[in-house]
């Protein structure tokens, strides 16, 4: 089993489909590994391994209404943030959501249902994932499985410690500033933010912090990530936006030739005050060398718009307002307001600034972000095809390192790391974290490759060509 388990999620629905392993062995032997190697990373706040072991053994009887899904029986766990399943407990991070019903299943997770899926349970995040280390007061730090002195990145910091330490091959996970591609860098694996509206967020909403915010997953091959996209991907009747429609699935683009591509790269971020690290620049430098030697066009450079001084703070508006929207929707489902002392300090700061804000300095602060947009995507519209830069500013920062009970230190060390991830939440496109360098230490860093709007596919292509030619090592797994 331990065989069975090592492999990605592809690999683990092939090997139920060939009768090697019935759904009931694979999630037990899930479950296993849970309970064997959560206890030092704290990557799983909630399990729900009864129903999970019953789930599996309906999914193996004779005549069951799944025995064509893509993934029966493979195991998968949920981020507690978003992903909202009927009848468990939901926290996003925090203890202030207890006792709040979650009464029906979100779109995403009604799709891994039918696509065979097995929810084990839910992962830890920040307290309403608004910071970039997974340190929540309620449930306590992720420990990252390379070095469990540093973190995990966040917010999505529990779904990547557990798939990095083999727990499960995927686990869901969503970014609104580059939540999904730093733990990714930092834990050693694919990360794929999709474009706007390619995945729904409903019921429950229609968008996410004003679009900055989507679903996707973190996986240990670009396959499995291709993949789970596939079965989730898709417009609900009643959602803002739709992403532009693909060629075809994201699994067929696997293994074709992406082309001769233009590709810019930065390895130092333009904005004035924005430090550079000597390990996310050398990183960059080591994929563009590979990608050229795979016969694209690489050169310096990148959208001028980067470099604009005043992103940072619209940006920072439209997270805190909507954060202090949280807060006081949590109020009225609770039945009770929010009080400032159950929060964390920064999301009391966060709270605090979008109160103090008019509903016209909300929107202006949208307006911008919408110039912004067009101004970055017109680089892509100059003939360019993909941008490399970091995944995240820093390489994997020590646990502590942001401060829990020191917000203006905890914002000034989290802007560098989210510099080069949230003018992407910006513009809606697409953006994936490859595994391509280490520490001397051994920690992982990732690089980040942008594809122009509704482009996936061409993220797929290239990603894989790249896994081809360097493949990925998951240290963290057991052998």
């Amino acid at each position: 089993m331990d065989a069975v388990l090592g492999l990605d999620a592809t690999g683990q629905a092939r090997a139920v489909r060939d009768g090697q392993v019935s759904p009931l062995e694979l999630v037990e032997a899930a479950i296993a590994a849970v309970e064997e190697r959560d206890g030092g990373l704290n990557a799983v706040v909630h399990r729900r391994f009864e129903r999970a072991l019953d789930e599996a053994r309906a999914l193996g009887r004779p005549g069951d209404a799944r025995a064509d899904a893509p993934f029966r029986g493979v195991p998968i766990l949920l981020k507690d943030l978003g992903w909202r399943q009927a009848g468990e407990p939901y926290h996003a991070g925090s203890r202030v959501r207890e006792g709040i019903p979650v009464e029906e299943d979100g779109y995403g997770v009604r799709r891994l249902r039918a696509a065979g899926f097995v929810i084990l349970g839910r992962t830890n995040t920040p307290e309403f994932g608004s910071t970039i280390t997974t340190e929540p007061t309620a449930f306590g730090p992720t420990r990252n499985p390379y070095d469990p002195r540093y973190s995990a990145g966040g917010s999505s910091g529990g779904s990547a410690a557990a798939v990095a330490a083999g727990m499960t091959a995927l686990a869901t996970a969503s970014d609104g500033g580059g939540s999904i591609r730093v733990p990714a860098s930092f834990c050693g694996l694919v990360g794929l933010k999709p474009s706007r509206g390619r995945l729904s967020l409903g019921p429950n909403a229609g968008e996410g912090w004003n679009g900055l915010s989507c679903p996707g997953f973190v996986t240990r091959t670009v396959r499995d990530t291709a993949a789970a996209l596939d079965v989730v991907a898709g417009f609900e009747p009643g959602d803002p936006y739709a992403a532009p429609p693909l060629p075809g699935p994201l699994a067929a683009e696997v293994g074709r030739e992406p082309g001769r591509l233009r590709v810019g790269f930065v390895t130092r971020h333009p904005r004035e005050g924005v430090p550079g690290e000597p390990e996310p620049a050398q990183a960059v430098l080591r994929a563009a060398a590979l990608l050229e030697s795979l016969g694209h066009d690489v050169a310096p450079g990148g959208p001028p718009a980067l470099a604009d001084p005043d992103f940072p703070h619209h940006f920072g508006v439209i997270v805190s307002d909507n954060i202090a929207a949280q807060v006081e929707a949590i109020g009225r489902l609770r039945g009770r307001p929010v009080e400032m002392e159950e929060l964390e300090p920064r999301n009391q700061a966060m709270v605090a600034a979008g109160r103090a804000r008019s509903a016209a300095d909300h929107i202006l602060a949208a307006q911008w972000i919408d110039a912004f947009r067009r101004r970055l995507v017109s680089w892509w519209r100059d003939g360019h095809d993909l941008l490399l830069m970091p995944s995240a500013g820093t390489a994997p920062f020590p646990l502590g390192w942001i401060p829990p009970d020191d917000p203006a230190t905890g914002f000034a060390r989290s802007a560098p790391v989210l510099a080069f991830t949230s003018p992407v939440n910006a513009s809606g496109q697409p953006a994936v974290s490859l595994p391509l360098h280490r520490t001397a230490s051994g920690l992982p860093v990732g690089v980040q490759l942008v594809a122009a709007p509704g482009r996936e596919d061409v993220l797929v292509r290239v990603a894989a060509q790249i896994e081809r030619a360097a493949p990925f090592e998951h240290a963290a797994m057991p052998r």
